[in-house]
């Protein structure tokens, strides 16, 4: 999973790709508990190009999609938002694999 490096290609990628963005953040225990899952996840949706939000380096994207609690994701399709999984408690891989299997229903 890529990690975002700015917000220009936050907005390039939103806007021309099929992506989950994970909104996370390296002192968040349930982002961590996650991250061994992540590869799998990835693997199984080579639709969708994964990126990995830093809550705190990019606190003005999160403002701006409504994200208060980590981890959480988004789905983007067409330049739009199609989904979202945001909250501030853990998340399985069960669940996230279902979040994202919900997407092209």
């Amino acid at each position: 999973m890529k990690n975002l490096e700015s917000v220009d290609q936050y907005n390039e990628l939103t806007k021309n790709e099929n992506v989950i963005a994970l909104f996370s953040a390296d002192w968040c225990g349930d982002c961590h508990f996650l991250e061994p899952e992540l590869p799998e996840i990835e693997a199984a949706f080579p639709d969708y190009t994964f990126i990995k939000i830093d809550r705190d380096q990019f606190i003005d994207i999160c403002v701006d999609n409504g994200i208060m609690g980590i981890p959480s994701f988004l789905a983007f399709r067409d330049g739009k938002e199609v989904g979202r999984f945001v909250s501030k408690d853990r998340k399985t891989k069960e669940e996230v694999i279902d979040f994202i299997k919900g997407l092209s229903a």
